[in-house]
């Protein structure tokens, strides 16, 4: 599929600490990609990339074929970039905010915003100053979609929504996006939020991209494998390419990984492991980060 991000190479350091090193990973047109990564892994550095607000040390990253960092101002338009929710103009209600923003969006779809305020019973009236944390995000995320841009750029858009409007909000990004066609990168911390929206995801570890890969082949090839070792052995992780963060409590082992379960059997014995008791299991998308990426 065509891409409309692509990002080569990108290597970007804070001072002498090196956030990540040659990444490389494209999005294609009309998929939902969610990028998931512990604290401390790039992931607001590669959304403030994106945006154009941040020059890599080197590399490049291409948004509709051109390089963000100088990119024609009316292709610019089609970007609806969101960072953590924040709205300005605090003193307007949501009436007067929707007709300010509308004046520079020659797309601007009204009717996206004003469905999405009406799902949450936000009165016309009422002034942004007064209400909560959620409900601001709410708004923005609503003007992000009047715009009606052809790729969403959202920093943990759901930063301050209780869980029947984090709920609400994802099924109507999910159906927007899907019947408008439109391109959505962004991130969560809250990753059943992500599971229930997104097509793709990236997942980050220090300095470099674990997977990227859809959603449903993740959870689909990836499962968590436990087993019984004899008291007292000693387990030498190392070479065990194929299974991912072994966590060991006295003598019972957990660990993730792609293969079969008989491949895993197989490769135990040539380990020369002496387990009992493997058991395996499906697990959720949260289950699957933690498994690839570790507890600690």
């Amino acid at each position: 599929m065509e891409p409309i991000i692509e990002c080569k190479n990108l290597t970007h350091y804070y001072g002498k600490r090196l956030i990540y090193e040659n990444l490389s990973f494209n999005v294609p047109k009309g998929r939902i990609l969610g990028l998931l990564g512990k604290n401390g892994t790039g992931k607001t550095t590669t959304i403030n990339i994106l945006s154009g607000y941040l020059k890599p040390r080197s590399g490049e990253c291409l948004i509709f074929g051109e390089n963000i960092q100088n990119m024609n101002p009316l292709l610019r338009r089609n970007i609806g970039l969101l960072i953590e929710g924040h709205v300005q103009y605090t003193f307007m209600n949501i009436t007067q905010i929707e007709k300010f923003y509308s004046e520079f969006y020659p797309k601007w779809n009204k009717d996206a915003y004003y469905e999405l305020m009406k799902k949450l019973k936000v009165a016309p009236g009422q002034r942004i100053s007064r209400m909560s944390c959620g409900q601001r995000s709410q708004v923005a995320l609503g003007l992000i979609l009047a715009q009606n841009p052809e790729l969403l750029i959202l920093d943990d858009f759901s930063l301050g929504l209780d869980p029947g409007y984090r709920r609400l909000f994802i099924e109507y990004l999910h159906d927007f996006a899907k019947s408008e066609n439109k391109s959505v990168f962004l991130t969560s911390h809250i990753i059943q939020d992500m599971e229930r929206l997104i097509d793709d995801c990236i997942i980050l570890d220090y300095g470099k991209i674990l997977i990227q890969q859809p959603v449903k082949e993740l959870l689909q090839e990836g499962r968590r494998y436990t087993f019984t070792i004899p008291e007292g052995y000693e387990l030498d992780e190392k070479g065990w390419p194929e299974f991912y963060h072994p966590s060991i409590i006295r003598n019972h082992v957990e660990t993730f990984s792609f293969l079969s379960p008989e491949d895993v059997k197989i490769r135990l014995k040539a380990l020369q492991i002496p387990y009992s008791d493997l058991l395996n299991e499906k697990v959720n998308l949260e289950d699957a980060f933690i498994g690839l990426t570790g507890k600690y």
